[in-house]
């Protein structure tokens, strides 16, 4: 007979970010609470000949500030920001990988794009400077998706299970999900996890420009990102990292960590609807809340907040509005909900991890985030997303949205 395996409990014990609006933990959270956007006019390329000029831009990025050259100038950005926001989220958990450990530590991150920067920087040498003998022999390993959390793993010698997962604007939060799997199983003792993203890059932005997906509100660039505003226009593509020590409960008890809260529910699927519009009804958003619910073991009656996914577009806002109401009922006019989003843009696979972060945060500080530049609802979306200022609230459990292209989403539930 085979011997029934007891799931292990998950807590956090550090986290990173680089985000548009705070390149430390704290400047991020106060950022959010006093509602300050992050986003601005693209300083990474000429926008001249595109109607799309905004972006939330990681201003002032300097990696050799994380680690040392022998790694960070052998990545693309979107590797940089993993493996810096890494180290911010190790060093916060006072997290020593020694050697009889190497192989308990894994690596899971989400991206939705990979190494763009780098890779439209080849094509460009290859097409206009002289063929494919410019192009660079460390071309593969830094356009590979993968190059994050491998070189996460060698920066910190985390000998486990090292992936990518790649699920569009959902990546970070599956990415989350999966780590705790792994270590719910006890695979792992401990996992380095979370998202990134480094998309603002002149092919990329043109793509979703084309996509009619991107707010053409240049001015004032802070204004752009307004979820369920009813002049919402597209979301502001953004970049950055959010990384999380996940643990288990056991191993961060008997090295005397600090937690910040418990990760204890995770919903996913595919609502096999369309490759860029949401399910209108959002039914299959619906569902993957159910799911993140019955596998922390709660009701609806648990939970205090959700961070939405909250996007800025025309149909998200709508079908999450709708699959809100689906789940929770009567009690949805009750919960408060915000978007990070509104502050940061949409960090496209980072943006399940930054918003995973201020979940957490949320608990910690017992106060919520504001959605900024809601000055009119959509009368479609008729719910509490907290508008414009930051409100002291009791807080024990959270649930975080994240729903991505391809119809895939995925659910969060964090609890004191």
């Amino acid at each position: 007979m085979k011997q029934q395996v007891h799931e292990q409990r998950v807590v956090v014990t550090g986290m990173g970010v680089l985000a548009p609006n705070g390149k430390t933990l704290p400047e991020f959270w106060n950022a959010c609470i006093q509602g300050r956007s992050g986003i601005d006019h693209i300083q990474a390329f000429d926008t001249k000949e595109f109607e799309v000029k905004i972006a939330g831009e990681v201003k002032d990025f300097d990696p050799a500030a994380y680690v040392l050259p022998a790694i960070h100038r052998k990545v693309d950005r979107f590797a940089q920001f993993g493996v810096c926001a890494a180290k911010m989220a190790i060093d916060d958990a006072q997290l020593k990988i020694e050697k009889d450990d190497e192989f308990r530590v894994g690596v899971v991150i989400g991206s939705g794009l990979g190494g763009m920067i780098f890779h439209e920087e080849q094509v460009i040498r290859v097409i206009q400077e002289g063929g494919p003998s410019r192009i660079m022999a460390s071309s593969v390993p830094r356009i590979s998706p993968n190059s994050v959390s491998a070189y996460i793993a060698i920066a910190f010698q985390a000998k486990g299970p090292n992936y990518v997962v790649s699920t569009a604007c959902s990546s970070g939060a599956n990415a989350i999900g999966q780590a705790m799997g792994l270590l719910r199983k006890g695979s792992i003792d401990v996992c380095i996890t979370g998202g990134v993203e480094a998309p603002i890059t002149p092919v990329t932005v043109a793509a979703y420009q084309a996509l009619h997906a991107l707010s053409k509100r240049n001015e004032p660039p802070q204004k752009a990102s307004c979820p369920f505003s009813k002049d919402r226009d597209g979301f502001v593509i953004g970049e950055g990292a959010g990384i999380l020590i996940l643990e288990t409960l056991e191993h961060a008890q008997k090295r005397r960590a600090k937690i910040y809260a418990e990760v204890c529910g995770y919903g996913t699927n595919c609502g096999a609807y369309n490759m860029v519009a949401p399910q209108p009804d959002g039914v299959d958003a619906a569902q993957a809340m159910k799911g993140a619910l019955e596998d922390a073991g709660l009701k609806v009656s648990n939970i205090d907040y959700i961070n939405a996914h909250g996007t800025s577009t025309l149909y998200n806002d709508v079908a999450e509005t709708k699959a809100i109401k689906e789940v929770f009922g009567d009690r949805s006019k009750k919960i408060p909900i915000s978007s990070t989003k509104s502050m940061t843009g949409h960090t496209i696979g980072g943006a399940g991890a930054i918003e995973a972060i201020a979940s957490v945060l949320t608990l910690q500080n017992q106060e919520i985030h504001p959605t900024i530049n809601l000055n009119a609802l959509d009368p479609e979306c008729d719910l509490d997303y907290v508008p414009n200022k930051s409100r002291k609230e009791k807080v024990n459990t959270v649930m975080s949205n994240s729903f991505g292209f391809g119809s895939n989403n995925a659910v969060l539930v964090f609890k004191k």
